[in-house]
């Protein structure tokens, strides 16, 4: 094959992994829930290429013959972190978790940031990234102190109002602390949280940006970039990898943008990778318990399915995937640790072929390499040679 679109529905998980109870996430089921508590979800699109079929989903219509191959993926990595999940796609398991701080950065870490940045910080405690910028967020525009504050997963992240703290100011900041997050505080992704507003009625904006480690290995990016191909990313990919392995980037202000550019990288019928992540599902609704805007994002991404398939030439695929779950119907609002959904169609794929439960997500990352005809991961199996059709 020619071209492989991989696109990860940020968070769509669909059910607990066997050691959940591990990280307090027995009973989430991100999309089942969803299914089962909000209004009349419609998911045709994605239901005919398997998605009903998979084990672990429920609420959703059982084709007779899908028209692409399915199945689930468990997580090998240790954590449920956005990075841990697109290090293992890409090839990478973890055997120790990035470190997380539920109490907050140690004292010695604030001041040496702060020194670094030349002001005081606010916050330093985990938090929702609505409730601190409304608790915080008149103080930041007094004081121009930037809000640091953490989560359950291994993230350092600093808001700051646009008219306060420049969005290149910010980044800079950023950048300072990803400097001094090493070793034992070497956490996932330093994320700028940039917002816009007055009190009482903040509101983030599209200008977010990741700020992460550079992987440990090489990945199936590596990989294909020295084989002299195309690695388009799309979304907050770029950041997650790091810029490592890739050859094209974009970033995107939404969901229906993200899957805008990947259309439009498509387009283009270069040999290679583009990989798509489209991150509304977690950020705006999976973190934000909001199960009506989950469910009405992933129709509004179900409607744009078929524009994407036509777009795809003979000897192209496209992949559908996830990196973790965000249950919005558990009282929870972090990341769950579930399996996620493989569905995988394209002319030269085998139709309503059922890949079971996958061991690692690495095995997307050697199918890739194996479907360039490309190999050298050191993790995953490839399923190439069972759903391709020669």
């Amino acid at each position: 094959m020619k071209n492989i679109t991989l696109i990860v529905l940020d968070s769509v998980g669909i059910g607990e992994l066997p050691d959940a109870y591990k990280y307090g996430d027995e009973g989430s089921n991100t999309l089942s829930n969803i299914l089962k508590n909000s209004t009349n979800v419609k998911l045709p699109n994605l239901n005919k290429l398997g998605l009903g079929l998979i084990e672990g989903v429920e609420g959703l219509e059982h084709v007779k013959s899908a028209t692409g191959s399915y199945g689930r993926l468990s997580e090998s990595s240790v954590g449920k972190d956005t990075t841990t999940g697109h290090w293992e796609i890409g090839g990478i398991i973890l055997s120790e978790p990035f470190p997380t701080f539920p109490n907050g950065f140690p004292d010695e870490l604030i001041s040496k940031f702060e020194k670094l940045i030349g002001t005081k910080s606010l916050g330093n405690k985990v938090a929702s990234g609505t409730v601190i910028i409304e608790e915080l967020g008149e103080e930041h525009m007094k004081t121009g102190y930037p809000i640091v504050y953490t989560s359950a997963d291994s993230v350092f992240q600093i808001a700051a109002h646009e008219n306060i703290i420049s969005i290149e100011r910010l980044y800079e900041l950023c950048k300072i602390a990803r400097k001094i997050l090493i070793g034992k505080y070497a956490v996932g992704r330093v994320i700028a949280r940039p917002f816009n507003g007055k009190p009482g009625e903040f509101s983030r904006t599209s200008n977010r940006r990741d700020f992460s480690l550079k992987p440990a290995e090489k990945t199936m990016l590596d990989i294909i970039k020295d084989a002299g191909l195309e690695v388009m990313a799309v979304g907050k990919i770029e950041d997650i990898f790091s810029g490592q392995g890739i050859t094209k980037s974009v970033h995107t202000v939404d969901n229906m943008d993200g899957v805008d550019k990947t259309i439009e990288y498509i387009k283009e019928h270069k040999n290679g990778l583009i990989f798509t992540n489209l991150v509304d599902f977690d950020m705006k609704y999976g973190h934000r318990n909001n199960v009506e805007g989950y469910a009405r994002a992933l129709e509004e991404f179900d409607s744009r399915l078929p524009e994407i398939i036509d777009n795809l030439n003979e000897d192209e695929a496209l992949i559908i995937t996830a990196d973790h779950g965000c249950d919005p119907t558990t009282v929870s609002t972090d990341h769950s640790r579930e399996y996620v959904p493989i569905l995988i169609y394209g002319d030269k794929i085998k139709k309503s072929i059922n890949l079971g439960t996958r061991k690692t997500f690495a095995d997307i990352g050697a199918t890739i390499l194996d479907l360039l005809g490309l190999s050298g991961l050191k993790n995953g199996e490839s399923f190439a040679h069972l759903v391709l059709d020669k």
